[in-house]
């Protein structure tokens, strides 16, 4: 038999209702910005439904990035752009606020959040010349490897998330509490898990890690750059090499986005090559609500490889 226009009805009119529903969906899709994938990631753990774009990669040196179209196309549709601040993407982000245009990202506008903002850095220095290298007066920028700070900048950040978008505010409390709670039991693991770690000296490339050593009570010894962010060079090496056969390290530290050979250089000359070891500095998959957990767990897991320690 033919259908009448009444047995239609009912499945067109739920058809329209599916359309507005997903029209409404998309209309208050929150739009975030990050500058790096660790506040990519944290972004996702306290809003999942956010659409989050990260500036950079885990293989990339977040102070120095082009400042692409595609970035700048990203800057201009955000509601709320998260970065590091203390100047670390002080040589690429205001290119790409000025060239966006969009008035909700700019510095001091409600819609830039610096997580250095609710932190305390440390190591903070005078301002320095063309020749002194990546140094930063605010304090050392690399405070994503203390899980201490990042439980600090996901508390600013989940107030940030309910004041820009009020509808949802409850929902970003909520989110924050439950993120509060399982943290801080990864917290507990983590400090059982690494207590081998405690006393042990690392030689490392830039300051990277400054804060977790200071996290998990270790000391860095040396750094194989001369200048903050300069590559090594021969006359340093060989000052580095005496200070380690001195005091002999756990480990030479580089990140995965540095050149590894002064580290297995050096390491060689220490007479065991697997001593040079690559970490992580951030999480490998911004859109992971998990990835800062997986993070911690790798860093954790290589270093405590290098000392003998056991998981």
């Amino acid at each position: 038999m033919p259908r009448t226009a009444t047995d239609v009805w009912p499945s067109t009119r739920w058809l329209i209702g599916c359309v507005c529903l997903a029209s409404a969906s998309t209309a208050h899709a929150l739009n975030v910005f990050a500058c790096e994938p660790e506040w990519a990631s944290l972004v996702k753990a306290l809003a999942p439904h956010a659409q989050v774009v990260s500036a950079t990669h885990h293989r990339q040196d977040p102070h120095h990035i082009e400042a692409r179209p595609s970035l700048i196309a990203a800057l201009r549709r955000a509601d709320l752009a998260v970065c590091t601040g203390a100047e670390l993407e002080a040589g690429w982000l205001p290119v790409l606020q000025q060239r966006a245009g969009n008035p909700k990202v700019l510095d001091r506008a409600d819609g830039m959040f610096f997580a250095s903002d609710h932190v305390a850095l440390i190591d903070a220095r005078a301002p320095g010349g063309p020749f002194d290298g990546d140094v930063h007066a605010a304090g050392n920028p690399h405070f994503q490897v203390d899980p201490d700070r990042v439980l600090e900048v996901a508390r600013g950040l989940a107030d940030t998330l309910a004041q820009i978008d009020p509808e949802r505010a409850s929902t970003y409390r909520h989110n924050a509490q439950r993120f509060e709670g399982d943290w801080q039991a990864h917290v507990q693991r983590w400090r059982a898990q690494t207590s081998p770690l405690r006393g042990q000296r690392v030689v490392a490339q830039h300051s990277s890690f400054a804060y977790l050593w200071r996290w998990l009570g270790m000391t860095q010894t040396a750094d194989l750059e001369p200048k903050p962010g300069l590559p090594p060079t021969p006359g340093h090496l060989n000052v580095v090499r005496h200070i380690a056969q001195r005091d002999r390290p756990m480990a030479v530290v580089f990140t995965r986005y540095q050149d590894g050979r002064s580290a297995r250089w050096l390491a060689t000359q220490l007479g065991n090559e697997a001593m040079a070891i690559a970490l992580p500095t951030t999480v490998d998959d911004a859109q992971d609500p998990q990835g800062l957990v997986r993070l911690f767990d790798e860093l954790f897991t290589r270093l405590l490889q290098a000392s003998g320690g056991k998981r």
